[in-house]
């Protein structure tokens, strides 16, 4: 580069920075997806490197010179590399910048760009290409005034009473039962997998409960308890499932599997005697206490009901003319993301970690689709977010954790921390502004109040397993398991 760069005549904005001359052809190469050229003017990369040059002089320490003093030419030879490294990365970072700006980019990751192979030429302009992810361009439909069924429902006695026993099941004691398996005991027991008479995969040790359906993350057997109907210790049983068609080992989908289960004991669990060591150990002052929190947790949950009716019907409205179609790229990171969503929203309302792995046990037999379409309804609530000018205060964030650790019997200091590492607290101020956007459109929604079905008896047993895989892990699960480590660390 020339001694004269510094000469070079520069564009300066109405805030009197430096702009950039960058031009940018941009073509579309699929859906939601653009391909960008840019081209960089000599006087661009002239003007970086000047200003590189004359910041480098006033920091660099050379023998025989004062720091500030060191001649140009000097600097130019000394630091060659360091300044065509520092000049590239400043030149890729203000173009992108002008160019997102100019050409109302909306990138929804970072483009791929592999800044090690490129190099800025000796002469003349800089051209260099990248691909990016952007948000779709649509026409956000009517939400004002929509016309909602809300479903209502209230807490009895009854209710009460029946979560009481479910909820003190995890407080009491296994007990190993001598006769035949009844409903809702706990079989300890292992899985072997086959496919067209050769071994498949295999669960050497499992403890679920004995319930009509055994859901895992790739497929469900849906006649688990009618085949495990009256088992005792020692008893083999044998049933066929089907490999979901979304599961993650593409050549398995709809395939027939032969599932062996074999029985090492039968066990119940005796529940324990309300008294002030269990409340105590619960964290209540008085069984009334218990029950009023209970009531609250049903409560909450009446709400996430009535809030997921009401969404589903908002969102098949404000969806119904989202036609456009999203990279399987995209659809495929976030597949995570939609998971971390459901789970969260189900943690806020109480829910169990059981019914929380079965619910996200099903999302994962559907990830795709679920997720394609969990995709486009965040575009649209966000856009609406934008356009309603809803923000996340750090205090709402706070106020979820806290009832979230207080569901769980933790401190908000752990659940945060957690979720701070798996990444989840991304997803909790997302959700938290979508929750808004949705609020907005349910606030100027017109209602008809419908009864609430009773929540049906739980059929389901989840595990965080596979059937094409003996690997165990869950978004769920993760978190059990952080738990755990956090406590041992106390």
């Amino acid at each position: 580069m020339s001694d004269d760069l510094a000469t070079t005549e520069e564009t300066v904005s109405t805030e009197g920075e430096y702009k950039m001359s960058a031009t940018a052809d941009i073509k579309e190469v699929g859906p939601c997806k653009k391909h960008v050229t840019v081209s960089v003017p000599r006087s661009d990369i002239e003007h970086f490197y000047s200003e590189s040059v004359s910041e480098l002089g006033d920091q660099a320490t050379v023998p025989g010179f004062r720091v500030g003093h060191v001649p140009k030419k000097l600097i130019e030879k000394r630091f060659r590399q360091e300044l065509n490294d520092q000049v590239k990365q400043r030149v890729l970072m203000e173009s992108l910048e002008l160019i997102a700006e100019d050409n109302d980019l909306d990138p929804i990751n970072e483009p791929t760009i592999d800044v090690e192979s490129l190099e800025i030429p000796e002469d003349g302009e800089f051209t260099f290409e990248f691909e990016v992810e952007v948000r779709p361009d649509f026409k956000l439909p009517e939400y004002k005034g929509l016309s909602l069924e809300r479903p209502v429902r209230e807490i009895g006695d009854k209710d009460i009473e029946e979560y009481l026993n479910r909820f003190l099941g995890q407080y009491g004691e296994m007990e190993e039962r001598k006769g035949a398996a009844e409903k809702e005991d706990y079989l300890e027991l292992s899985i072997k997998f086959e496919h067209d008479g050769k071994p498949l995969s295999e669960i050497a040790e499992l403890v679920v409960p004995l319930r009509p359906i055994l859901r895992l993350r790739d497929a469900e057997i849906k006649d688990f308890g009618e085949v495990m109907a009256d088992v005792k210790a020692g008893d083999t049983r044998e049933t066929e499932l089907e490999v979901s068609a979304e599961a993650d080992q593409i050549e398995m989908r709809g395939e027939k599997v032969k599932a062996t289960f074999t029985v090492k004991t039968v066990k119940f669990i005796q529940p324990p005697e309300i008294n002030e060591e269990l409340l105590e150990r619960i964290g209540a002052e008085s069984e009334e206490e218990l029950r009023e929190e209970i009531k609250n947790i049903l409560e909450r949950q009446v709400t996430y009901e009535q809030r997921q009716s009401t969404r589903t019907q908002v969102l098949e409205k404000i969806t119904e003319s989202a036609d456009w179609d999203l990279p399987e790229t995209l659809v495929s990171k976030q597949v995570e993301n939609a998971l971390r969503r459901e789970i969260l929203e189900m943690q806020q309302a109480g829910f169990s970690r059981q019914d929380i792995q079965a619910r996200e046990n099903e999302l994962r037999q559907q990830a795709i689709s679920s997720t394609r379409q969990a995709l486009k309804e965040h575009f649209v609530l966000d856009k609406i977010a934008t356009t309603e000018n809803l923000m996340v205060d750090p205090s709402e964030i706070d106020m979820e954790i806290y009832y979230m650790a207080m569901q769980q019997g933790e401190s908000p200091r752990r659940v945060r921390a957690r979720m701070v590492k798996s990444g989840m607290i991304e997803n909790l101020e997302a959700q938290l502004r979508e929750r808004k956007a949705v609020d907005v459109i349910l606030e100027k929604a017109e209602y008809k109040e419908t009864e609430m079905k009773k929540p049906e008896e739980n059929k389901v047993s989840a595990i965080a397993r596979s059937v094409c895989s003996s690997f165990a892990g869950s978004a769920a699960e993760a978190e059990e398991e952080e738990a755990a480590e956090e406590e041992g660390e106390e």
